[in-house]
């Protein structure tokens, strides 16, 4: 089940039916309290740490995975084709694998053919950071760093979600 969070739109409708009721008076487009995204630093396949705070200014798409995990390696191919549409145009994708194994996982990586940094959460703190239940689970941030949305699992077709949901905040 795709089951993914806008806050802003959420905002939005609330302030529209609130001021319908007359209950509340306010602008229509107040500003949204958007969720920051904890911030985490992992070792990446290269061997170097990446920081997501680093990427502030961008698009950010974190995709959680696992080699055990069979929708994660479906959706693998797709998340290539988004990172090579949109990496020219402020756009990010980090894989994060969740194995206990990060030899394991980066022969896997490399056998998907992933272009995307690969980085290791082998101790699992930035998965309870965001509170994942799912995998594969594909968090999107905004330039300005806030979680803008959120899917939990994989079906084929969601990367026409994720297409359109980074085309708009590249717009932002």
């Amino acid at each position: 089940m795709n089951v993914f969070f806008r806050f802003d739109k959420l905002l939005r409708t609330a302030a529209a039916l609130l001021l319908s009721t007359g209950l509340v008076v306010a602008p229509a487009q107040a500003a949204a309290p958007m969720t920051p995204a904890p911030d985490f630093t992992l070792k990446s396949l290269e061997g170097q740490n990446l920081r997501l705070k680093e990427q502030r200014g961008r698009v950010v798409l974190v995709n959680f995975w696992a080699t055990w995990c069979a929708p994660c390696r479906q959706e693998m191919p797709k998340l290539n084709a988004l990172y090579d549409k949109y990496k020219g145009s402020g756009f990010v994708l980090l894989g994060v694998n969740v194995d206990d194994d990060a030899r394991n996982a980066a022969s896997v990586a490399t056998k998907l053919g992933v272009k995307f940094p690969v980085l290791f959460d082998t101790d699992k703190n930035v998965s309870k950071l965001y509170e994942l239940n799912s995998m594969p689970s594909t968090v999107l941030i905004d330039r300005d760093g806030r979680v803008r949305f959120l899917h939990r699992g994989y079906q084929d077709g969601y990367e026409n979600t994720y297409d359109k949901q980074i085309r708009d905040l590249l717009k932002e």
